[in-house]
């Protein structure tokens, strides 16, 4: 082992002084003892001093030179003062501290009322601040996404669902940009709140994955153009009952559809992804309706077609272009089946009123031109037999007695 130039300080130090673990004052390395490998153990000092033996307190020498050693003990730091995890309350508690003694006074006796937590700590003043930069952080936050949606509404040049779009992605962003600015404006201590905002951020992600995954759904719909804000679909749930109406908005979470009745649907985002949806108005807003229409067989079939047209036509909400059209459809029991075809354009305003006007109209044109509309008729033929014989004459002697008992 090389000699070290320091020269040797006077000891001062008893043998009965505590021993710690030494380091070589060049390297810093743990000094082991040559012969045993064990670490080697001195009384302390400041500085590098001699190797001293803590059972007599005499200068040790290097076994393989014998020349003194020196070293430096391991003097354990000094645990830590509690930091501050939010400097901007120190900054503030300085300014206000010199505009006002009383207000300094109010401040510090807030300050001094705080806890540790770990190796941070949290007062009374620091609570307020912090509670007090939030809010105006939010307020500031939600007039811009105010007054960011009232300018896109202004915008001719987007399409609803563009516009929605917007304000979301703008609404995303101005909410972001207010988080990074509340934790740059409080000076908070991220590496202070490592372990807890790790626990929280790891709850809060499987708590609102759902959350998150419908946020997803719905700008993904909005940016493929599947649905929009006035559509009018029919979507089936996990359990076969189907849900037809307008979409009045798409939300964050779910999408509202509107029905004829005025019952308010709430559908999450992500059931119109996953789910077979029917779009009414995806690529068009022509709508084509089917009426089930039935006469006898012995009415005027050419006629009664005529007059199918002519009620699909009175009615205003049928289109003339594509005119109506009447389908024979089968020969029933009862009746000759027809259909009648017709469009419309305004299917968020029903489809069931358009089928009953037509309907309707075709009633009094049937009861003008002596149409008949069948119902079901049974012909029923009793075979004779010895059985049914003797029915009839117990039924005729009953009839012919005036219905009396005998006595």
């Amino acid at each position: 082992m090389s000699t070290s130039p320091i020269p040797t300080p006077t000891v001062s130090q008893s043998a009965a002084a505590e021993a710690v673990p030494l380091r070589d004052p060049q390297t810093g390395e743990p000094l082991l003892d040559p012969e045993t490998g064990e670490q080697l153990m001195g009384i302390p000092q400041s500085g590098a001093v001699q190797v001293l033996d803590p059972e007599t307190g005499e200068p040790m020498l290097d076994p393989e030179t014998g020349e003194p050693l020196f070293a430096v003990p391991e003097i354990p730091e000094p645990d830590p003062e509690p930091t501050d995890p939010i400097s901007s309350s120190d900054d503030l508690r300085e300014a206000v501290s010199e505009q006002s003694e009383t207000a300094a006074g109010f401040v510090d006796t807030l300050d001094a009322i705080a806890v540790e937590v770990g190796s941070s700590r949290i007062s009374v003043w620091d609570v307020l601040v912090m509670v007090g930069v939030l809010l105006l952080v939010l307020v500031v936050a939600w007039m811009l996404t105010r007054l960011s949606r009232t300018g896109l509404r202004r915008v001719t040049s987007l399409d609803s669902s563009q516009r929605l779009l917007a304000e979301k992605l703008v609404t995303i962003v101005i909410w972001s940009a207010a988080f990074l600015v509340g934790i740059d404006t409080l000076g908070i201590d991220l590496t202070a709140l490592a372990v807890f905002s790790g626990a929280f951020g790891l709850a809060i992600g499987f708590g609102l994955q759902k959350t998150f995954g419908n946020l997803i759904a719905g700008i993904i719909l909005l940016m493929d153009k599947s649905i929009k804000p006035g559509d009018v679909i029919n979507i089936a749930d996990q359990a076969g009952n189907e849900t037809f109406g307008q979409i009045r908005k798409i939300g964050i979470r779910a999408v509202s559809i509107t029905t004829r009745d005025e019952r308010e649907y709430l559908i999450p985002n992500e059931n119109l992804m996953i789910n077979q949806v029917e779009n009414w108005s995806y690529s068009s807003r022509k709508v084509r309706m089917q009426v089930p229409v039935g006469v006898s067989y012995a009415c005027d079939m050419n006629l009664a077609q005529e007059l199918m047209l002519q009620a699909a036509k009175d009615c205003s909400r049928v289109l003339k272009t594509p005119a109506p059209t009447v389908w024979m459809a089968e020969y029933g029991d009862s009746s000759v089946n027809f259909v009648i075809h017709c469009w419309i354009t305004d299917p968020e305003m029903g489809v069931g009123n358009v089928r009953s006007a037509v309907l309707t109209r075709l009633w009094d044109l049937f009861q003008e031109n002596n149409i008949e509309i069948p119902f079901p008729q049974r012909d029923l033929n009793l075979r004779g037999n010895e059985e049914f014989q003797q029915l009839v004459a117990a039924i005729s002697q009953r009839v012919g007695d005036g219905g009396k008992k005998p006595e």
